[in-house]
């Protein structure tokens, strides 16, 4: 007997500039049921969200609600639809009361049209009853911990009688006792048939939680069926089932010696116990899921935050790193993932960005020296393989390949020991990101030693001579040689125990 699914999305494609986020497209959620939509960080599982929520329009295919084709103009059509998300950052407003929370939009009114205050209060109140949250209406968000706001996220769900709640990396900030109670309320959901979209990267949650899988890699549809009928390794095999290809340029490392080592490097909330040795010439990638804390920790090592504890040696000596002006004045540098941000000063032409930490050596006596600033541009943005009209043209005109190639040839002029890519190719297209890491092999030749941090596994592999894997702020495996594999990277990122065979 078929089932019939409360909504579906079919052949939907979403492309924004340079990036096909989505392509055709199929995903199914039932009454009563939950679906596990999985797959690799920047498999296309956001953009599916945003579709479903009215926030993104598609470009081609069709969304069905109770079997009738429907468009989302805008997310309140979505909510209407009974189509509503949790995510894992509560959309939700501090200074406002939980049952205004709860009613936000949607409240009780008087006869007056004005908002019912009382009668929003006691409906708030039954919708927490209903799913046993022992919440006062009239507390102040603000004033709730992140379990609590999740409750009242679902009770708002509830409060528009949602037949669809999407549940984005819930379990992220939760603690045992509070995921089990989540789940035990999902167990409710689905009782009032319910259907559920559950998106998670923890292995064990998916195969306790849920009923169906869909599987996405790049963007596209590669899997789906019953979460009974599927292995963990035949779902990793799913997620990452792709050849490393020709766009990484192979190496021959040689070992040499240690330039950096780090020990004991902790944060109060982001990371811990973090160490390691990165050697002359070697590029050491650094994986993980979304908070696994790797970018937090590369930007405690440059010096943007400060740790609680930890030692940095650079070259057997130990060396205290307080700022990012420390951090370079050593010898260590990092380009951002958001380079729009924090890589560049996107108003400002090419070789003012490229010569910005190097103004010493392009003055004299306190003058800018224009000659030797487009010398010293013109040399790292040639090494690069940069293509823009001149060294005059702002960097924000430029696309997101040349842009990654200005902050690189940016840090590069500053001729530092190690420098950190984090997410170095994101965004960009395949001739960019070939000629990066084909650069990226060249300075490992010449001795400079690199940290990639990557979420792509083909690029993670391709490039890395060594691989230290992170989750929830700890390292948990260092992987190389035979055992760097994508199963055992994902294995160790999303904490799948190992059983004997």
């Amino acid at each position: 007997m078929s089932r019939a699914a409360v909504v579906s999305l079919d052949g939907i494609t979403k492309t924004f500039p340079g990036v096909r986020a989505l392509s055709d497209v199929t995903l199914n959620l039932y009454p009563g049921e939950v679906t596990a939509l999985v797959g690799e960080n920047g498999a296309g599982k956001s953009t599916t969200v945003k579709v479903l929520t009215g926030i993104y329009k598609p470009d081609a295919g069709v969304i069905r609600v109770g079997g009738k084709v429907t468009r989302f103009a805008t997310a309140h059509d979505a909510t209407r639809a009974g189509i509503t998300a949790i995510h894992q950052e509560t959309v939700l407003f501090d200074e406002l009361s939980v049952a205004e929370n709860i009613f936000l939009g949607h409240a009780p009114l008087t006869s007056w049209g004005l908002i019912d205050r009382a009668e929003t209060h006691r409906r708030a109140s039954e919708l927490l009853a209903e799913i046993g949250a022992q919440i006062d209406p009239s507390t102040r968000l603000r004033d709730l911990g992140i379990a609590s706001k999740h409750l009242v996220a679902i009770a708002r769900a509830l409060s528009i009688d949602a037949r669809v709640v999407i549940m984005d990396e819930p379990t992220a900030a939760l603690s045992q006792k509070e995921i089990r109670e989540l789940f035990a309320l999902i167990e409710q959901l689905k009782a009032q048939g319910k259907a559920i979209l559950f998106i998670s990267h923890k292995f064990d949650e998916i195969f306790h939680i849920a009923d169906n899988y869909t599987a996405f890699r790049d963007g596209e549809l590669v899997g789906e069926g019953r979460i009974s009928e599927v292995t963990e390794a035949e779902l990793v095999q799913l997620m990452v089932g792709r050849a490393v290809d020709q766009i990484y340029p192979k190496r021959d490392p040689h070992p040499m010696e240690d330039v950096l080592e780090v020990a004991g490097y902790a944060h109060p909330t982001e990371f811990a116990d973090i160490g390691f040795k990165l050697r002359k010439g070697e590029i050491l990638g650094f994986y993980g899921l979304v908070g696994a804390g790797r970018s937090e920790f590369m930007q405690s090592l440059f010096g943007i935050t400060r740790p609680s504890h930890g030692t940095t040696r650079i070259n057997g000596a130990e060396k205290s790193i307080r700022s990012p002006a420390d951090a370079i004045a050593n010898g260590i540098v990092y380009v951002p993932e958001d380079r729009g941000k924090q890589g560049a000063i996107i108003g400002l032409p090419i070789f003012q960005n490229v010569t910005l930490p190097s103004l010493g050596n392009t003055s004299r006596n306190g003058f800018l020296r224009m000659t030797k600033e487009f010398e010293l541009a013109r040399e790292y943005t040639q090494r690069l393989d940069l293509r823009a009209a001149s060294l005059d043209q702002e960097v924000g005109n430029l696309s997101g390949g040349n842009q990654q190639k200005v902050v690189i040839a940016k840090w590069l002029s500053t001729r530092p020991q190690v420098i950190i890519l984090d997410e170095p190719t994101k965004g960009i297209d395949i001739g960019s990101k070939a000629a990066v890491h084909e650069f990226m092999s060249e300075l490992a030749a010449q001795g400079l030693s690199i940290i990639m941090v990557s979420s792509e596994i083909p690029e993670i592999i391709g490039m890395s001579d060594r691989v230290i894997v992170m989750r929830e702020g700890r390292i948990v495996a260092e992987l190389s040689g035979d055992d760097l594999s994508p199963e055992e990277l994902v294995r160790h990122a999303s904490g799948i125990v190992e059983t004997a065979a």
